[in-house]
């Protein structure tokens, strides 16, 4: 039976109000659009910090647009909220980690390598600087498998001793109100991952959309 983990966090979120603290939450995102809701749904619960790790991104131009991007947006809600950038090394953070898994289609096993990796990176940074949890935006995205970035955040936190918040924010209504949430603030949506593994099946999906239009 699938678990429902936006209860879970509502349980978790229950249990903290009742102990009428407000833990420090390292909040892993790959971008502001994405982060929106997600920091709109913790903010009164949770003492946020950013944590922007994503090796998975190949051309720097579009990781640097999307690191700004989070830095202005962060700016533009007036939120007492720091932004920490992690290391960004491509090749070695990223492509090391998914060799042989380079033709996977989007949504298979380098995907689940590529949350793992990125994951990793923020429980291990909570551990280090005090964080009381950790989690990660990535499950507002209709095309992540909330499933297995549960199960990886349960086992990093076995692995680094951080309480991790469960979650699946796209749920409620959360994954059409950062779209409503980014056409406010102008916020830059990209149309792919990031890695340029997604870039190529998302390009090659708009031609092959664009030529079924064309001999209709």
């Amino acid at each position: 039976m699938k678990k429902n983990y936006d209860l879970l966090m509502n349980e978790q979120i229950k249990k903290i109000k009742e102990l009428n603290i407000k833990p420090k939450l390292l909040l892993h995102t790959c971008c502001a659009p994405c982060s929106s809701m997600v920091i709109e749904t913790l903010k009164e619960v949770f003492d946020i910090t950013i944590y922007f790790y994503n090796p998975n991104i190949t051309e720097n131009d579009e990781y640097f647009l999307r690191f700004e991007e989070m830095k202005k947006y962060i700016l533009d809600i007036e939120e007492d909220i720091k932004v920490i950038e992690g290391r960004y090394n491509p090749r070695e953070d990223f492509f090391e980690k998914v060799k042989g898994f380079e033709t996977c289609r989007e949504g298979g096993e380098r995907c689940r390598l590529c949350y793992k990796l990125r994951m990793s990176e923020t429980a291990k940074f909570a551990k280090e600087n005090g964080f009381d949890y950790f989690t990660t935006a990535l499950s507002i995205s209709p095309l992540k498998n909330s499933t297995w970035i549960n199960e990886i955040g349960v086992e990093l936190s076995d692995i680094y001793s951080v309480d991790f918040l469960f979650g699946d924010f796209k749920k409620k209504g959360r994954y059409q109100e950062s779209i409503k949430i980014s056409r406010e603030y102008n916020l830059y949506r990209q149309d792919y991952c990031g890695c340029i593994f997604s870039k190529v099946e998302a390009e090659n999906y708009r031609k092959s959309k664009a030529e079924r239009e064309n001999n209709e």
